[in-house]
């Protein structure tokens, strides 16, 4: 194996970030507070949304997410089962049932055509996700949504920076454009702070809601609390969490944040150069982007050429010290959901999930890879599959 090894992600972090760390530490306050506020203020105003809350990770916006909407015990939500298993986990978190739809085997993305066949009495929300950065076709699941009358929420864990076109006009995912849109920084996520979440939404009672329950449903911040002029006594008002996110990572991402329009133009060139790098492999087939959607590429998936075994192809490429990843996940594949309840129920419902699992591999990308890196990826895939 090469001493070399490229990985599949590699966040793009250093002295502005370390600055604003040491910021932070050498403040006093470290916890949810002052860098936390404007690094809320600051990405509502990059997404154009109207709120913007912090918390600790995307699976914890999810929750509180589906919780704002009103989703309970026993109540079912749509989504997508080809996806990283927190979206389906927030579902059970509130014990309500997961209901998954195929996907698109284009775009990555739960397939609108498939959500209307599976709402139900119980149907309460639909969780859309925006797959490897690609924007999902909000448009038609918001019409479906809004015909029953049931909320969306956006699963955009790995989409920020990522566009949609509305009525003519080019808007960021998470404005939002459904109900609530939730954020990862992750760091294998475009903008990392280590790891942390954030939830944007237009209605301020929600606002209200992820701000009480991210921090136990105390009455009063302690923010608040410890600038007082006098004593008070906080109460802690219904079941919270502790969902906070720290200043020292908000610090870093607000530095983070200053970078994204670099990131996005960087990855979407290197994006460009891959298509160009693989298009002489006969049956590859590269991302997808509708003309509707702006893409950060988060991820770069290709479905390999029918007769290519996903885990030869991998093995090899690691012999070359190529890093890949399989497919994204199917979540009623894994071993937890077949303890966990989920619908429909059958696995043939979900073929082009499976499919896409299975028959895709993800490649190295990250803001700082090098061409040569690049043609050498391409490389060792085209000869990975010229074997198989």
């Amino acid at each position: 194996m090469s001493s070399d090894k490229i990985p599949v992600a590699k966040p793009l972090l250093g002295k502005p970030e370390v600055e604003a760390a040491s910021r932070a530490i050498l403040s006093g306050w470290v916890t949810q507070g002052p860098e936390t506020a404007a690094f809320e203020k600051e990405f509502a105003a990059y997404v154009a949304a109207p709120f913007a809350c912090a918390v600790s990770n995307c699976t914890t916006a999810l929750h509180l997410a589906l919780r704002a909407v009103g989703v309970k015990a026993g109540d079912e939500v749509i989504t997508a089962s080809h996806s990283f298993i927190a979206t389906a986990n927030s579902v059970r978190y509130l014990n309500a049932i997961p209901v998954f739809a195929d996907i698109d085997p284009q775009t990555f993305n739960i397939d609108p055509a498939k959500i209307a066949k599976l709402i139900t009495p119980k149907t309460r929300a639909i969780l859309a996700v925006h797959q490897m950065g690609m924007p999902c076709d909000l448009k038609a699941i918001l019409e479906i949504a809004r015909k029953r009358d049931l909320p969306v929420v956006e699963d955009g864990a790995c989409a920020i920076g990522s566009q949609i076109e509305f009525d003519g006009k080019w808007e960021m995912i998470g404005k939002p454009h459904g109900d609530i849109a939730c954020f990862s920084f992750h760091p294998r996520k475009l903008l990392t702070t280590g790891d942390g979440g954030m939830l944007t939404t237009r209605n301020a009672e929600f606002d209200k809601k992820f701000r009480l329950w991210r921090q136990h449903s105390m009455s009063v911040p302690d923010a608040v609390r410890h600038s007082a002029s006098q004593v008070i006594f906080e109460e802690y008002l219904e079941l919270g969490y502790n969902y906070r996110m720290t200043d020292i990572q908000s610090a870093v991402g607000r530095e983070q944040l200053k970078r994204m329009p670099e990131i996005i133009e960087r990855r979407r060139k290197q994006t460009a150069e891959y298509n160009r790098l693989l298009s002489e492999i006969t049956g590859l087939k590269t991302p997808h982007e509708p003309k509707w959607a702006k893409a950060n590429f988060q991820s770069y998936c290709v479905r390999l050429p029918d007769g290519c075994d996903q885990r030869t192809v991998m093995d090899r490429m690691l012999k070359d010290g190529v890093s890949t990843r399989r497919g994204i996940m199917c979540a009623h594949r894994e071993p937890a959901f077949r303890t966990e309840p989920w619908l429909p129920g059958n696995a043939a419902d979900l073929r082009e999930s499976e499919r896409a699992q299975d028959r895709c591999i993800i490649l190295p990308l990250f803001h700082e890879m090098t061409g040569d890196q690049q043609k050498r990826v391409a490389d060792s895939l085209k000869k990975a599959c010229a074997r198989a």
